[in-house]
């Protein structure tokens, strides 16, 4: 049996799919894996021994420029993605059992799937783009909704226009072209009736969150055996455990100057520093010797061993995090980050930023709370909480879903 996982977006969209192309394949199935093409990501899969199909454009390329991506940049890239996708998984999923995509809004997947005949799974790692009864829409590009609309009914069908206005056009334009009828709402399309979450029961208990009927898998959680660096072992012998500092795939470009207030914020609280490098490009402020910065490496094994976490909130991160015991601090830069870190306040495993861009003294007063002997206690006792097996069961869902046969949107 062969599968075929597609995602376009950063670490935290493709790592997750690695982690269950893996599982796919200890129960004796293909799965093929199509990103973008950036370096890392290139890397990641192929540690585990997984097909990288390219797909898009590179993330960095778009992300990481001198200035954030505009709406017109985003009217520019969501044809683009298409495109990519009619293109390049109609070859990667020709003779594929089954289709599951997720990350940035995934349009022209299930077309793909539909032409090809084959059931087509959308995933997600948050349910915060899905309607719902119980929150607003969060920004996307396009015509804003009059501050005065509250009705939340009518919101959400402001953002399915938005949605439309980004993809629509193109996307019935390539459904055309392989003999497919339009359709009226790329979202509702795209996102099907019955969505799976991939993210922990605990940490993200929003399975009622939304009028679809999603299904909860867990988080794809892929095992990481590297050893730490010799150096940063050295550093983490050295002394105290250090408080690590880290944005992943987030640009900052709100926050130029987040490497000198994480790193005062940090000494501010009597602890070392542990800065990492990520596409901010954090790097050292002086040659102090209680601050050392490390490139990729090993979360599962370094959470384990310092005193906190500082980081933007992402879904793989933050889960990373809880599964150590790590207390954490959550600086939400963009989209569901500032769900991930309410959470993680009222769990009471650490402390959320009020917005992205934190002072040497907010970031300390976050410090105070996510240092305290209390915290790391609820955070220790979370961490036995988060499941494991998230992975294993998507993999089994997905060969059901293939192995049924049964058409898109059909898991």
């Amino acid at each position: 049996m062969r599968v075929v996982l597609s995602t376009w977006g950063s670490r935290g969209d493709v790592e997750p799919l690695a982690a269950l192309a893996v599982r796919l394949r200890e129960f004796g199935a293909e799965a093929r894996v199509c990103a973008p093409p950036d370096e890392e990501f290139a890397t990641l899969l192929a540690g585990v021994g997984v097909e990288l199909v390219p797909l898009g454009p590179s993330v960095r390329s778009v992300v990481t420029g001198e200035r954030p991506p505009t709406a017109q940049d985003a009217f520019r890239l969501a044809p683009e993605l298409v495109a990519a996708r009619f293109d390049t998984l109609s070859v990667a999923a020709e003779g594929a059992d089954a289709l599951l995509a997720t990350g940035l809004m995934p349009a022209g997947a299930p077309d793909v799937a539909e032409k090809l005949g084959i059931p087509y799974v959308f995933a997600c790692f948050h349910p915060f783009g899905m309607p719902s009864r119980h929150f607003r829409p969060g920004a996307r590009p396009g015509t804003p909704s009059p501050r005065e609309e509250t009705d939340l009914k009518v919101l959400w069908e402001q953002d399915g226009q938005r949605v439309n206005a980004l993809y629509g056009e193109a996307l019935n334009r390539h459904r055309a072209a392989i003999g497919l009828p339009p359709v009226d709402s790329v979202r509702d399309h795209v996102l099907t009736g019955r969505p799976w979450l991939a993210a922990d029961p605990v940490l993200g208990p929003w399975q009622e969150m939304t009028e679809l009927d999603l299904v909860q898998t867990g988080a794809w959680i892929l095992p990481d055996e590297r050893p730490l660096p010799e150096e940063l072992e050295a550093f983490l012998d050295d002394g105290e455990p250090p408080v690590y500092v880290g944005f992943g795939s987030m640009a900052l470009h709100t926050s130029k100057d987040l490497a000198r207030v994480a790193v005062e914020a940090v000494r501010a609280r009597g602890h070392r520093v542990l800065l990492a490098r990520g596409w901010a490009e954090l790097a050292r402020i002086d040659d102090r010797d209680d601050c050392f910065v490390v490139g990729e490496v090993n979360q599962q094994a370094l959470f384990a061993r310092v005193a906190a976490v500082v980081h933007h909130g992402g879904a793989g991160t933050t889960t990373t995090a809880a599964r150590a015991g790590a207390p954490q601090v959550v600086v939400p830069q963009i989209a569901d980050q500032p769900h991930w870190g309410a959470r993680v306040a009222e769990l009471g495993i650490g402390a959320v930023h009020d917005g992205p861009a934190p002072t040497v003294g907010s970031l300390s007063a976050a410090l105070t709370t996510a240092l305290a002997p209390e915290t790391g206690v609820r955070a220790r006792a979370v961490a036995g909480t988060i499941r494991t097996d998230g992975a294993t069961l998507a993999a089994k869902m997905l060969l059901d879903v293939a192995g049924r046969g049964r058409g898109p949107g059909s898991a």
